[in-house]
């Protein structure tokens, strides 16, 4: 019987011990921790990225400036359009 009471006596402070980690788990993060997590974060991004070859440089710089073409030609049609109306 003994041993039934002491399991009985556990389980209320093992449920107390998990709830306060559920409460910790939503507290908010200080500065520290969080430039702490940001740092960290930074390190892994920068072990994954790699230099590009010559090649995958040259298309990335055509898909650029293909891109900022096709903006800077929608932006020049709508302030034309827009002058023409009003």
């Amino acid at each position: 019987m003994e041993q039934n009471q002491e399991n009985t006596e556990e389980q209320p402070a093992q449920l107390f011990v998990k709830q306060k980690s559920e409460e910790f788990k939503f507290q908010k993060k200080t500065f520290k921790e969080k430039f702490k997590q940001f740092c960290v974060e930074c390190k892994r991004v920068l072990k994954v990225t790699k230099k590009p070859s010559r090649d995958e440089f040259k298309n990335i710089v055509k898909v650029t400036g293909i891109g900022i073409l096709i903006i800077g030609l929608i932006g020049f049609l709508i302030h034309f359009l827009k002058e023409l109306v009003f």
